[in-house]
């Protein structure tokens, strides 16, 4: 028995996916291709990177049928996809077309790669620059540091800590 219910509930599924691909009946093969070819050029308003035809929120459903009826009254795929551009502005379209005001869409990931170009190649002129040598002073003082320094650390070395003297 459970075989049998496990056997129903995995071919229902395939069962409404056949009932929602008859939802909207054409009369052509071309018709119902334009149909498929615009519901995959549209995106959902409301999911984030899904088309028409692979979404399945409710704001989607009603998309396609509003695609499927100005369809069906004989507007072409333009003026189909200009009333849905009209209502939800070039979000509705994966490629939004190249205005001024969607310059940055389209050239943004040139000009970030640009500039992330021109500052490797500068990082890397800066890392091929010799260093400067020392001037007779500065190596001077460099020296007396490392005196100093090498006379402190053996003072510390001979001198007992207090762990060591018991205190």
């Amino acid at each position: 028995m459970k075989v049998v219910l496990m056997m129903l509930s995995l071919f229902s599924g395939s069962a409404w996916a056949v009932i929602d691909g008859h939802k909207y009946p054409f009369d052509d093969v071309e018709s119902a291709a334009r149909f498929e070819q615009l519901s995959e050029d549209l995106r959902c308003p409301k999911c984030q990177n899904q088309n028409l035809a692979d979404s399945n929120s409710p704001v989607a459903a009603d998309l396609r049928d509003k695609v499927y009826e100005l369809m069906q009254e004989g507007q072409s795929d333009t003026e189909i996809v200009d009333y849905l551009v009209a209502r939800y502005g070039d979000f509705v379209r994966y490629k939004p077309p190249f205005r001024l005001d969607t310059f940055l869409l389209w050239a943004g990931p040139a000009i970030l790669f640009g500039f992330g170009l021109l500052l490797i190649i500068g990082l890397r002129r800066q890392q091929k620059q010799p260093t400067a040598e020392l001037t007779v002073d500065e190596q001077a003082r460099l020296d007396e540091i490392k005196a100093k320094l090498k006379n402190d650390t053996q003072l510390h070395k001979s001198t007992p800590s207090q762990k060591d003297t018991g205190a």
